[in-house]
């Protein structure tokens, strides 16, 4: 390959990518946009509820109906992964047992206990409204897999993008887009899970659709754009939170500002649906679909003409199996790509992406001061995002992820003792910045890495069960931090520092498990991964 021909292909797969890491990007900025908005829907949605004893009834019984039917959603979808793992008879077995475990979780914690107005249920409430994107993003990652093998990467993409604009139109106009004739915070609700729906999709496809056209020297590399490009869409979205708050005061922002704060997602998200016109379908998905020319033309663009005929060969060899079992490798490559969704989450990131500017309201801020702080850890997260993206090839991933595991713990650990000994000042500030210098070095990016790549062709949609249990596992920590950082019993006991320990644990634990069982990723073909799972 000459080095015009090389300098062209370089081009080519980084435009590419570029447009692909949009989905990111969008993924970060309806993540985030929640962020600078908090205070208002609290004031606008929930505040009233305490004084209008009917209102609140009619949202008890609304927020009932919506949580038992995101357990009935929930549990369908963990039930067709058992029946992808486990075939028709185990796979019926097991879903039965899923169902009924279910069913008691949902009666006794959830549908005998919410019947009464209290500082628990209101606290409830308030963190459904903000978390409830992810019920969205738990169906959007774990329908990933049909959409990727069924419609393709791009078109998935493409899927996404649509359904970004339709939950920014909505989420600001609750009212107007009132489709079901509830009330206004179960119209908001609704229109943030079909939001979170594209997240869902996007958070898989966008990685996955990087990994399959990216060579194996530089697919880290890129992939980790992706990540980059998450974290460059949350801090675009803190700047355009803090313009808008600083356009009017708290009454106006609580009342009119914080529909302008997702309304403007549909600026970048109209942008990745254009652009989406202009770029290929991945040469695996293709050759999938018999589509072989095609593919061969866009892997002499993408690795030349040289390298070509033979990587053609080994994505052929390695999708005679397409949509085999999911445990055609054995059962470690599902644990693994759990605990590793599962671990980015618990160990607390989007407690500080989702709540930052209410942590540093705790800290004594005020508003503007506190969303400013905002803007600080999301130009930190994109700083040592960019640290990974030009390591995660040179060092490996394990190395990566277990520094950054430590990392956080310990910063985690001094968080929650800045909270506890009241010491709110440089101490706590400069522990939140760590903790987030930590993770964007290490599980931020590099999740996404090793998720992309240590599912074979055969059981690329396997993946989908992975990102829905981060998304769940996402649900689980986004939901009970406002629970437990609000519970008064708590508070007098540790002062706010408790949930940041819990986290401080994870972080520990997390780079224990890479450190054990994690397998090393680094310049190995997407095809010479499933050879490694076979041995």
């Amino acid at each position: 390959m000459s080095q015009a021909q090389t300098q062209g292909s370089n081009s080519f797969i980084l435009t590419i990518t570029l447009v692909a890491t949009l989905g990111g990007l969008l993924f970060g900025y309806d993540t985030a946009v929640i962020n600078g908005a908090i205070e208002a829907l609290k004031v606008f949605f929930v505040t009233p509820l305490e004084s209008d004893h009917a209102l609140a009834l009619q949202v008890i019984g609304e927020y009932k109906i919506i949580i038992s039917l995101c357990f009935v959603v929930v549990s369908l979808l963990v039930s067709s992964f058992m029946f992808r793992m486990y075939g028709k008879k185990k796979g019926m077995i097991y879903s039965g047992i899923v169902i009924v475990a279910g069913i008691i979780i949902w009666y006794t914690q959830f549908w005998v206990s919410v019947n009464e107005i209290s500082e628990n249920t209101l606290n409830s409430i308030n963190g459904f409204t903000i978390s409830s994107a992810i019920i969205g993003c738990i169906i959007g990652g774990s329908i990933g897999g049909y959409v990727s093998q069924n419609i393709g990467r791009k078109r998935g993409l493409v899927l996404a993008a649509v359904l970004f604009i339709i939950s920014a139109i909505g989420s600001a106009m609750p009212e107007i887009m009132n489709v079901f004739g509830a009330g206004t915070i179960t119209s908001f609700i609704f229109y943030r899970i079909i939001g979170g729906m594209g997240v869902g999709i996007a958070s898989m496809l966008s990685p996955m659709y990087i990994a399959e056209i990216a060579p194996a020297n530089i697919r880290g590399k890129l992939v980790s754009w992706n990540q980059f490009a998450i974290i460059f869409g949350m801090l675009v979205v803190y700047f355009v939170n803090y313009i808008i708050a600083s356009s009017g005061d708290d009454g106006w922002l609580n009342e009119i500002g914080w529909r302008y704060m997702f309304a403007s997602e549909t600026i970048p998200a109209t942008i990745f649906l254009v652009l989406l016109y202009f770029v290929p379908e991945t040469p695996r998905f293709l050759i999938m679909k018999s589509r072989e020319e095609e593919a061969k033309t866009l892997l002499n663009k993408i690795v030349g003409s040289e390298k070509a005929p033979g990587l053609l060969v080994d994505i052929k060899e390695s999708l005679k199996e397409n949509n085999a079992p999911w445990l055609t490798f054995g059962g470690l490559i599902i644990v693994i790509g759990i605990l590793l969704s599962v671990f980015q989450q618990f160990v607390g990131i989007n407690v500080v992406l989702y709540y930052a500017s209410e942590i540093f309201r705790n800290m004594g801020s005020d508003t503007d001061t506190s969303l400013l702080q905002t803007i600080l850890v999301g130009a930190i997260n994109l700083i040592f995002t960019v640290l990974a993206i030009y390591t995660v090839d040179r060092f490996g991933r394990k190395p990566l992820m277990m520094i950054g595991g430590i990392g956080m713990g310990i910063c985690m650990f001094a968080l929650g003792f800045a909270f506890y000994f009241n010491q709110l000042g440089l101490v706590a500030l400069f522990a939140m910045l760590g903790y987030v210098a930590f993770f964007a070095m290490s599980w931020g990016p590099v999740t996404w890495v090793l998720l992309s790549e240590i599912f074979p062709n055969s059981i690329r949609s396997a993946m989908s069960m992975a990102v829905a249990a981060q998304w769940i596992a996402n649900m689980i920590v986004s939901w009970t931090f406002p629970m437990m950082n609000d519970n008064s019993w708590l508070t007098n006991q540790f002062n706010h520092g408790f949930t940041y320990w819990l986290y401080g644990a994870m972080g520990l634990l997390s780079a224990l498990f890479v450190w054990k069982v994690v397998p090393e990723t680094k310049g190995k073909t997407l095809e010479e991964m499933g050879r490694l799972w076979k041995k």
